[in-house]
């Protein structure tokens, strides 16, 4: 993973480490496209606290928005979770081979008198 994706994935894990932008995010993804006031509306956190959260998110390049009129409306943008999911795919194979090694090693060894 190049520098670029690997300070990507810094910042969408470090937007994703609070609770409360899960669920703004959570909730956004299941109105497709939202304002603030709409997501703060189904959490126990004001609208304030919902645009400082969707701000952070925003910096992580979770989400997007856009002005419609008076309101502004914000969308998931699912390509940032598949780069953090990607990452974690790969660290978890990483892990895996050397788990697998280690299981190797450890079958193999003569020390345990196995005949």
């Amino acid at each position: 993973m190049t520098k670029r994706a690997r300070g990507n994935v810094d910042d969408v894990l470090a937007a994703l480490a609070d609770p409360t932008r899960r669920r703004v995010l959570d909730t956004l993804a299941a109105h497709g496209e939202a304002t603030a006031t709409v997501v703060a509306a189904e959490l126990p956190v004001s609208r304030q606290a919902v645009v400082k959260h969707f701000a952070i998110l925003d910096r992580a390049g979770l989400v997007t928005s856009h002005r419609q009129g008076r309101e502004v409306r914000y969308a998931v943008r699912p390509e940032r979770l598949d780069t953090a999911a990607r990452w974690i795919s790969e660290l978890a194979a990483e892990w895996d081979a050397r788990l697998a090694r280690i299981e190797r090693l450890a079958e193999s060894d003569p020390s345990r008198g196995d005949p």
